[in-house]
């Protein structure tokens, strides 16, 4: 007979006096139709009952060097080393700052993933040697991927996070040739990378730790973001929360709007609009539209309330430095404006937003390009995508595009694998998941009304979103973080703001929501002088949950947070 001593005192009693117990050797279990009979020991069957009621055995914890013999499934190890503390620099990552503090010592395990005979997904994973968390955050990729982010595992490894990346399946070159004759690379790269890091990340921290992880984060911004909103709506049970920056999501429009706007600028010998030009464009903007939040501080608080047009600056005779020429002007227009289908007017992609167009990391890197309409990073994109992706001819010509039948062309072929936006977030509702998502107003690689697309037509297709999915617009920021105001919170990597808690940093005010159900209510966003945090504090402003914005209340600082209340914006 089982040992039932484990059992509470009151069910052992009961089962050790039971006339069941005394009497009968054997259950007898019949089938339909009497066809089969089983007959099982009564004491086994006490034997199951104990079983249920004993904790499971925790697995062993496995040294950082013998994870290399770990058997994984589809995956496996190619390295697997114990680093001591401020023994590893990673680089930085692509825009961001890198680490300004030495890491502490970590298991550095790498590996690959094999899901389909075609696949070659390369991940790394981060194990704290000591002081573990308990919890587990993967980070994303930017761009077309192509590298492990080494730099921006840096960050939650400080944290104490075991953390992990991957380069989405495939090595990074200069252009997407890496996609020609490989759909399933493609795959890789729009969704099974991520999805294959984490599964095998988590076998990795459970056979290292013998336990585990009690939370699984994921923070990624532009293709981390749009990976991140993958997650949510393909995986909704790999992740408790998501953070999601200037997602990609409208990946195949996102790249039709690229060349629509460089197109723009090559119309006619005089459209290109050069980056001395663009500070006529920002400043009559904010003249425009500065005052529509109550104050006067040189910024747009809400862009989508700004209806600047730039026929404002069109040179009333001769093109002259402080006004742009009618073929400009026509350029520009283009690029503020949705780019909707000739054929039906069904919207493609929307338009840019006024405020910042000078500055430096905004339209002279990704729209007009610094020196010629060819060199802006959009273009780049674009061209890259249709050519090796779609057409899978690197000598495709972009003026052969159709704006109607090509769009639906890539759709058809990549619609399902890179497109991020299907608003039914019931799955990953259901499991308790938190997502917050932010976009700069002034992103010059992705445009801000995107991401009030996407939530929109989430809240459209759900109702109420605020028990688990928040939208935060950020006024001035660039692509994923950077611009002239506040637009510091948490996320630009080794770029800290000054106070590190839940109000100020986007990832410990996701990791209190899941962990505390405190949703947040408002982040408030630091800005550094000349964004040098050695020259210290310059202002400080609150990030509201869409649709509210920032108003002023009327008294104070205007660099001071303190002094401005979210609420509906104004009519």
């Amino acid at each position: 007979m089982p040992d039932l001593n484990c059992l509470p005192r009151r069910l052992r009693n009961i089962l050790l006096r039971s006339e069941f117990a005394k009497r009968f050797d054997f259950f007898t279990f019949e089938f339909p139709e009497g066809a089969v009979r089983v007959r099982i020991p009564v004491y086994a069957w006490l034997g199951f009952l104990v079983a249920a009621f004993l904790p499971a055995a925790a697995p062993a914890q496995t040294s950082c060097e013998a994870l290399a013999n770990l058997t994984l499934t589809n995956a496996t190890i190619t390295s697997a080393k114990s680093m001591a503390a401020g023994e590893f620099k990673p680089p930085a990552s692509p825009g961001l700052p890198g680490p300004t503090k030495d890491l502490p010592a970590f298991c550095r395990v790498a590996g690959v993933a094999k899901p389909t005979p075609d696949s070659e997904i390369k991940f790394e994973v981060w194990l704290p040697a000591t002081g573990w968390n308990g919890k587990y955050e993967q980070i994303g990729n930017g761009g077309f991927a192509g590298t492990i982010p080494l730099g921006g595992l840096a960050e939650p490894l400080l944290h104490g996070y075991a953390t992990a990346g991957t380069d989405d399946g495939h090595t990074a070159s200069p252009n997407a040739t890496w996609a020609i004759g490989h759909p399933e690379k493609v795959k890789d790269f729009g969704y099974r990378a991520v999805h294959e890091t984490s599964v095998q990340a988590k076998a990795l921290i459970r056979a290292f730790y013998g336990k585990d992880a009690a939370r699984s984060y994921f923070v990624g911004c532009s293709e981390g973001g749009r990976e991140g909103m993958t997650e949510a709506e393909r995986y909704p049970g790999d992740f408790h929360g998501i953070v999601a920056g200037a997602p990609a999501i409208n990946w195949n429009h996102l790249q039709t709007r690229g060349l629509w706007d460089s197109l723009a600028l090559l119309e006619t010998p005089d459209s290109y609009i050069p980056p001395a030009k663009l500070p006529i464009l920002q400043n009559a903007a904010i003249a425009a539209c500065d005052t529509l939040d109550g104050d006067k501080d040189g910024f747009i608080e809400n862009p989508a309330a700004c209806h600047f047009d730039p026929a404002t600056v069109l040179c009333k005779g001769d093109e002259t430095s402080g006004c742009l020429s009618a073929a400009q002007v026509a350029a520009a227009k283009k690029i503020y404006d949705p780019l909707n289908n000739p054929r039906t007017g069904e919207l493609i992609a929307p338009g840019f937003s006024p405020g910042a167009e000078a500055v430096p990391a905004n339209w002279p890197i990704w729209v007009t390009g610094g020196s010629a309409p060819q060199l802006g990073i959009q273009k780049l994109f674009a061209v890259q995508f249709f050519a090796d992706m779609v057409f899978e001819n690197p000598k495709w010509d972009p003026k052969s595009f159709n704006f109607d039948t090509d769009v639906k062309l890539t759709d058809d072929k990549f619609g399902a694998d890179l497109n991020s936006m299907d608003p039914n977030l019931r799955a990953f509702k259901a499991r308790g998941g938190k997502l917050i998502q932010y976009h700069g107003w002034s992103d010059a690689a992705i445009p801000a009304l995107d991401s009030i697309v996407y939530f929109t037509s989430v809240q459209k297709a759900m109702g109420d979103t605020k028990s688990f999915y928040r939208l935060f617009m950020v006024p001035t920021m660039s692509h994923c973080a950077g611009g002239p105001g506040a637009t510091i919170f948490g996320n630009a990597g080794g770029l800290e703001p000054p106070e590190e808690d839940a109000d100020h940093d986007v990832v410990l005010a996701l990791d209190r929501w899941v962990e505390k159900g405190v949703a947040p209510e408002r982040l408030v966003a630091t800005g550094f002088v000349d964004g040098n945090p050695a020259k210290g504090v310059g202002m400080t402003h609150p990030l509201c949950p869409y649709p509210q914005v920032a108003q002023y209340k009327g008294s104070g600082d205007l660099k001071d947070a303190a002094n401005f209340t979210c609420a509906a914006p104004k009519k």
